[in-house]
């Protein structure tokens, strides 16, 4: 068991993110393969996938099958082709540190709690993959590292809507998080990437949603909380870890709008801040391997939008909300000027909207509502005086996914142990509505 040396650890802003809402909006397309409701440029469609022996060009022989791929139709001549990397946000707004090996190898890895694998660039990637015009990451070296141990005949893959894959080779390593040290944690090694993975800041990602929908075969690996669990790393008690995360827009506040993640514990801060001693609990759903639990109803401006049954995963790799289009419809329709835009998929309203005329939203946690602060509405610039919402069309998604939009709202506890997930509400004395900054060209 390693020593519990237990402390937060701190968000660091990504100085090249650059917001963008159709871009985000893509990236979820590709990450959770829904097919849009509303109209828009991109969508899910058949592509002809031969299977069979590779030839010179080509694969010949075998079946042929038609896959669901992620496309896009150009407004202008009404063509159809792939959707590409420049299409979408493959970059994070926060990264977070991760040592990995002995001695530490340092990290700036996305945690996200929408999957379950702990990936990282590696020395087995091509060196143009690791080094481009903009980036340059951390990269892996396993022949650095007397506790690396590699793991025979497993494998590991992530496969997204667009046709885009990440994939290499599976070890043990010790990984250091929050002043935690996990002995022996699977570590899954970047042989190929596709460009949509290599063209982010971050240096891989971390998985915090449940290790049923790991990728490694021929088994699904511990994620490294499972692992402080099982190892004894974490008190009984605290079989949990929590997401604070900040704004931008708060730099000013008393908090200077800090983001942290803790492991193992609840901090105080936030709930003293609320005015409670303790988060609101509600049941988690893990069969899907998600953050899942019951969100039966939305409130926009004090009229309930019901959705008997409905569920929503927290998602912190996921920048926008995505909800059903009846709760989008409602809340769009509160705010004066707002539009739907085709050419941009998504919700947009007047960059000048004053906060008493946004409506006050709020989403079940269970049976209690959590309000989503007003300056967290407006997501990117979308041109023309106009702002891209935060939240969205969820498509044909049987559930709400409730990201960063959503998250920045609350204090949020993903507790393992106990199969629930807690909410304490935070709320901002002034709301930070200047307009989001305008996306910079290419």
């Amino acid at each position: 068991m390693a020593s519990r040396q237990l402390s937060r650890v701190k968000l660091v802003g990504n100085p090249n993110y650059q917001r963008s809402g159709p871009k985000s909006y893509v990236y979820l397309l590709r990450k959770y393969k829904f097919s849009p409701t509303k109209e828009g440029p991109y969508f899910m469609g058949g592509k002809l996938h031969q299977q069979g022996k590779h030839g010179l060009h080509k694969l010949i022989g075998g079946k042929a099958k038609v896959q669901s791929v992620l496309q896009k139709k150009d407004p202008t001549t009404g063509e159809v082709g792939e959707v590409t990397a420049e299409d979408q946000q493959n970059d994070s707004e926060y990264l977070c540190p991760v040592s990995i090996g002995t001695p530490a190898q340092n990290f700036m890895l996305d945690f996200d709690t929408g999957s379950a694998d702990l990936w990282i660039f590696s020395t087995e990637l091509p060196k143009s993959e690791t080094t481009n015009s903009t980036t340059k990451h951390n990269v892996y070296n396993s022949a650095e590292s007397s506790t690396y141990k590699a793991t025979k005949g497993a494998s590991w893959k992530i496969s997204y809507g667009d046709n885009s894959s990440a994939s290499g080779t599976v070890a043990t390593d010790d990984v250091t998080i929050g002043g935690l040290t996990i002995n022996n944690q699977t570590i899954e090694l970047a042989k190929k990437l596709s460009a949509e993975f290599a063209s982010g800041a971050g240096d891989g990602l971390l998985g915090l949603a449940f290790g049923a929908i790991n990728t490694v075969t021929p088994g699904p690996a511990k994620t490294p909380v499972e692992n402080m669990i099982a190892q004894g790393d974490i008190t009984s008690d605290m079989e949990l870890f929590t997401a604070n995360l900040g704004s931008y827009r708060d730099a000013n506040d008393p908090d200077k709008g800090e983001s942290f993640y803790t492991f193992g514990y609840i901090d105080p801060a936030p709930l003293q801040a609320a005015g409670v001693t303790e988060p609101y609990y509600t049941p988690v759903d893990s069969s899907q391997g998600f953050w899942m639990f019951d969100s039966a109803s939305a409130v926009v401006n004090g009229k309930t939008v019901a959705q008997t049954g409905n569920t929503a995963i927290a998602d912190t790799g996921t920048t926008l909300a995505l909800v059903a289009d009846t709760t989008c419809q409602a809340i769009y329709d509160a705010i004066p000027g707002a539009t739907y835009d085709n050419t941009q998929q998504g919700y947009i309203f007047p960059s000048s909207t004053t906060a008493d005329q946004l409506p006050v939203v709020s989403f079940a946690v269970g049976g209690q509502q959590f309000v989503v602060n007003k300056e967290d509405l407006a997501f990117a610039d979308a041109g023309n005086g106009m702002v891209y919402g935060g939240i969205q069309s969820r498509g044909d998604m049987t559930f709400d996914i409730l990201g960063d939009t959503f998250l920045k709202s609350v204090y949020a506890v993903f507790d393992l142990g106990n199969t629930r997930f807690g909410a304490v509400q935070r709320t901002e004395a002034v709301q930070n509505l200047a307009p989001p900054p305008a996306e910079a060209s290419s």
